[in-house]
């Protein structure tokens, strides 16, 4: 149950920011409580928007594959690559590369203009730990988005859930994202060269809390190896990401349908 956990908490963040090709915010652990490797292959329906801001719904298919191994090295669609140095249960920390995927002029007539943004690696770290049973805290640092490679995000985030049946689990998640001046620029500015381009005023924003996500899910383990998951999630966007001219609905609500098989 906890690896569907993650998986579902994943796909409802990707929703939350529009994004239906990026990596997770959150390192999450891909193996049952009680094993140190295994994996989870799965895919998600999930609909969102077509970048973080649009009022344009967007509606993808997402397959996903993920592995950890007992020597703490993890690879996959969601996390990336790394490393886990922690061999508790109740924490995590270490190091990975993951991939900021960019975004398409093409993807709206309100990014008209102002180019594309091109996909990059991301090196970072990570830290989880759980101080009781249900609830989790979640942190992460992100560095090398952006067309200027310069982009840093920070990732806070708590999560809760619990059983409703042996079957059925309830979860909620809240989570924000920092972002330096360059992250920033890149996805909600626009420089003179832009300005001229696209019709849109000079507009340059500054580091702060892009966004603040709240989710709910409900898992249902339909046998011992699948499992199906609904999530909600509502993203409000902060600060000058919230100001910025391309921004057309500030609040967004997403949903996703996920089925995942552990192995």
């Amino acid at each position: 149950m906890k690896t569907i956990t993650a998986l579902l908490a994943f796909t409802a963040l990707a929703g939350a920011s529009g994004s239906v090709l990026a990596q997770s915010d959150f390192y999450r652990s891909f193996t049952p409580p009680n094993a140190r490797e295994g994996g989870v292959a799965g895919a998600a329906l999930l609909v969102g928007r077509e970048y973080q801001g649009s009022d344009e719904s967007r509606v993808r298919v997402l397959p996903s594959i993920e592995y950890q191994w007992s020597n703490g090295f993890f690879a996959g669609v969601l996390n990336g690559v790394g490393y886990n140095g922690s061999t508790q249960p109740d924490m995590a920390y270490g190091v990975r590369v993951t991939a900021d995927f960019g975004r398409k002029e093409r993807r709206s007539n309100a990014l008209r203009g102002l180019g594309d943004i091109d996909p990059r690696p991301e090196l970072g770290a990570f830290f989880n730990f759980s101080p009781m049973r249900g609830v989790t805290l979640n942190t992460s640092v992100r560095y090398g988005s952006g067309n200027e490679r310069k982009g840093l995000l920070v990732d806070l985030g708590a999560g809760w859930s619990t059983s409703l049946s042996p079957n059925l689990r309830f979860g909620t998640t809240l989570a924000t994202t920092w972002s330096n001046a360059d992250y920033a620029q890149s996805y909600f500015g626009i420089d003179a060269a832009q300005a001229a381009r696209s019709g849109y005023a000079q507009f340059v924003p500054g580091s702060g809390f892009r966004d603040v996500r709240l989710g709910a899910s409900l898992i249902y383990r339909v046998t011992p190896a699948w499992s199906l998951t609904g999530s909600i999630t509502h993203s409000e966007l902060q600060g000058d990401a919230r100001r910025s001219p391309i921004v057309r609905d500030k609040s967004t609500l997403s949903a996703v349908v996920a089925l995942g098989y552990n192995f």
